[in-house]
């Protein structure tokens, strides 16, 4: 089978869709199937594209997978506006380039949001080359970034809403990454048949047994040594309400824990500023780096921090750190409520503990300090539980299946005389509801 998948982000990138696509796409190169990847030059989060790279249509091979990046307007990610120019020309140049590409056409065309306009052009792709289309579903927009901040009256959100169900709609199939996304999306009257949840995960090798040698000099460089680190490891932006780690820090009595962030995003420069503000010594702010150095930062770690703001829209939300952490054997401290709570209680990898609360933080992890071999069995439950249930490579093997079945679907609609088999295509939007670009 040939996929054609659209991803506005891509490695060398290093944020969660960049990684999990990567990974389900060398997979299944790897299980013979021809993957082709749609993309922009790397320029995440910073909006400049990286050295090496350039704003252009260029082509590469990343082991086995054709990538295809296209030139789009590079803007930070920072502010309602820029973003929204940014995602905009990935739209056009992506829907322009993807419906002209060489080579014999894809039998399925999938697309990742958010951002949502990502998914327009996959969609937009495929009704063109005659193909049906697959929308995967990371986040839910706008629901998640009324909750980062942005006006939930304004037209922009209104008009975010109608192309969400639009794209709801119209996809053959719609991918998720929680039971939460899937019951929101059979609210909205998307038939079951036509949801599959491919949750998260991870390749379990590259965490458990990092290099000691990098272990051993992230914590020299970052004067770890003899400490009990608490890590975060991921974006910081507006979701992430990463001011409860100053704060904790500021009122833990304990003078050998240590708490290490590392990552960029548009809350990186305040938490930089209220560190300075604070002169917090027992807190390591640590820039963004390869995604094949995390190992050993979680290696030199005690602890995994999960965090998020207490918001509705979180609820729904299953962290990818989550599975990175546990690989790595760490007990995770939760600040998360929802299907993320409920899988770590699941799984007895960790502590959860109030959002938002660093009191609440900090007695989590008086537990942790205070009886080692808890935090020992629940770093080895949490291994267990990502070898059993978030292995990349099985979530992956069903994923590809997923998208087989549609295409043979997608096949059997076009031959002749055949009417199309229910529950593949098109449904119809609940009633009240504008459906349409």
């Amino acid at each position: 089978m040939r996929l054609l998948f659209v991803s506005h982000n891509y490695p060398p990138e290093v944020n969660a869709p960049a990684r999990r696509l990567q990974e389900h796409a060398r997979q299944w190169v790897a299980d013979g199937g021809r993957v082709r990847v749609l993309t922009a030059p790397p320029h995440y989060p910073e909006g400049a594209v990286y050295r090496g790279y350039a704003n252009a249509r260029t082509r590469e091979l990343d082991e086995g997978i054709e990538l295809e990046r296209v030139p789009i307007v590079p803007l930070a990610n920072a502010g309602v506006v820029r973003r929204c120019v940014n995602f905009a020309s990935f739209l056009a140049s992506a829907t322009w380039h993807g419906t002209r590409l060489d080579g014999s056409p894809p039998d399925v065309v999938a697309a990742t949001t958010p951002q949502l306009l990502s998914g327009l052009a996959g969609y937009l792709v495929a009704k063109r080359l005659g193909v049906p289309f697959v929308l995967e579903v990371r986040d839910l927009w706008p629901e998640s970034i009324v909750a980062a901040g942005v006006d939930g009256r304004s037209r922009l959100v209104a008009s975010l809403e109608r192309l969400a169900r639009f794209l709801y709609a119209h996809a053959d199939h719609v991918v998720v990454l929680s039971d939460a996304f899937r019951e929101h999306l059979l609210g909205l009257g998307v038939p079951s048949s036509r949801v599959t949840v491919i949750k998260n995960g991870v390749l379990p090798e590259t965490f458990a047994a990092p290099d000691p040698a990098r272990v051993r000099e992230v914590r020299a460089r970052h004067g770890l040594e003899g400490r009990f680190v608490v890590s975060y490891i991921g974006t910081t932006g507006d979701a992430h309400g990463l001011e409860v780690v100053l704060e904790a820090a500021r009122r833990c009595p304990d003078p050998e824990v240590v708490f290490l962030v590392m990552g960029t995003g548009n809350r990186r420069g305040d938490l930089e500023e209220a560190h300075r503000r604070l002169g917090a010594e027992n807190v390591v702010l640590v820039p963004k780096r390869p995604h094949e150095d995390v190992p050993a930062y979680y290696g030199a770690s005690d602890a995994a921090l999960v965090h998020l703001r207490r918001l509705p829209a979180f609820r729904k939300v299953l962290p990818s750190k989550m599975f990175e952490a546990w690989a790595a054997g760490r007990p995770i401290l939760l600040g998360v409520e929802g299907e993320a709570r409920s899988t770590l209680l699941r799984a007895g990898g960790g502590l959860a503990f109030e959002p938002g609360s660093a009191d609440a933080l900090l007695e989590a992890l008086g537990r942790l300090r205070a009886d080692p071999s808890l935090a020992e069995r629940m770093g080895r439950a949490g291994q267990a539980f990502v070898r059993e249930e978030h292995d990349r490579r099985r979530l992956a093997a069903r994923y590809w299946a997923t998208l087989e079945t549609v295409s043979r679907a997608g096949a059997r609609a076009r031959a002749p005389g055949s009417s199309l088999p229910a529950g593949v295509g098109p449904v119809t939007a609940p009633a009240g509801d504008a459906v349409g670009p």
